[in-house]
């Protein structure tokens, strides 16, 4: 069944609950070196629970222009070790730590925990105490959310609950941008929420993906990427073009670049650009 979305202003300040209808607040709809719209992460609401989805460079200070504070978060889930998507964890953890005094909870898989905390976290929390033998680790952060795995095709399937909220994470391909399949690609991760909300996060233009996801769930909308050339690293806007009109017009368009008004989406097909700083509802279907 098929929802009408609502796009609701946000009045004074972020809610991190609402009356159990599943919400997205996008933080920002920018690409990685927008300087008008924030960086693509989104925090998802529903009843009395929440989830960040990626917290960027600039995403603590956009926070703050909503009159807001990232120490608010309780839940987060990364989709990929970029800066636009993980440049202002580190904020989320030392603040967590040092002044709200509570750890947020992450869901990440004990494969790319390592990842995440060797290659990019550990640099700028390991070493701010030492202790016991050794300096800090992922858990004097983070309490880690394990996310189950529950298909192996096509592509790995994990499946996680946050409260009634349902999410399923899948890989993506990303980079590099001559890398054959997921499987060659750096890791990378969508979502899909309550099997009816699919947010691949960051992927070049992947019908095998869009495909498997519609054919299985009853997708109600799409949230995806898009850039405005083709070749490179995220899908383009003449790839998405070329998509079904029934798959178009549930379509919303972001992490775009800072001249996206030269484009007409709607005109195209699209549901659209995705708007920053405002609540796109969906209403309180029961999970499919």
């Amino acid at each position: 069944m098929e929802t009408c979305v609502k796009i609701r202003e946000l009045k004074n300040t972020i809610e991190f609950t609402n009356n159990g209808e599943l919400s997205f607040f996008f933080v920002g709809t920018g690409s990685a070196f927008s300087k008008k719209n924030f960086q693509t992460n989104v925090l998802i609401v529903k009843g009395s629970e929440h989830i960040l989805i990626d917290c960027g460079t600039l995403c603590p200070y956009a926070f703050f222009t909503y009159n807001s504070s990232v120490t608010s978060v309780k839940n987060v889930l990364i989709t990929h070790s970029h800066a636009d998507h993980i440049g202002g964890l580190e904020e989320i953890a030392l603040m967590g730590r040092y002044t709200s005094k509570i750890r947020p909870k992450m869901v990440i898989t004990d494969y790319y925990k390592k990842i995440l905390w060797n290659q990019s976290l550990q640099g700028g929390c390991s070493y701010g105490e030492y202790s016991d033998g050794g300096y800090m680790q992922f858990e004097d952060y983070f309490e880690q959310i394990k996310p189950k795995l529950i298909s192996n095709t096509p592509r790995p399937l994990y499946e996680v609950n946050i409260g009634s909220m349902n999410i399923k994470i899948f890989r993506t391909k990303h980079i590099p941008d001559n890398a054959c399949s997921w499987r060659k690609s750096f890791y990378s991760e969508g979502i899909l929420v309550d099997n009816r909300i699919l947010f691949p996060s960051d992927t070049r233009f992947d019908r095998e993906l869009l495909d498997w996801m519609c054919s299985t769930y009853n997708i109600e909308y799409i949230f995806h990427d898009c850039q405005f050339y083709t070749g490179g690293v995220h899908a383009s806007y003449d790839e998405l073009k070329t998509l079904p009109a029934d798959m178009k017009k549930r379509m919303y368009l972001c992490h775009y670049g800072d001249n996206y008004e030269k484009f007409d989406s709607v005109k195209d097909g699209f549901a659209g650009f995705t708007r920053r700083g405002v609540y796109y509802d969906f209403g309180k279907d029961v999970l499919q």
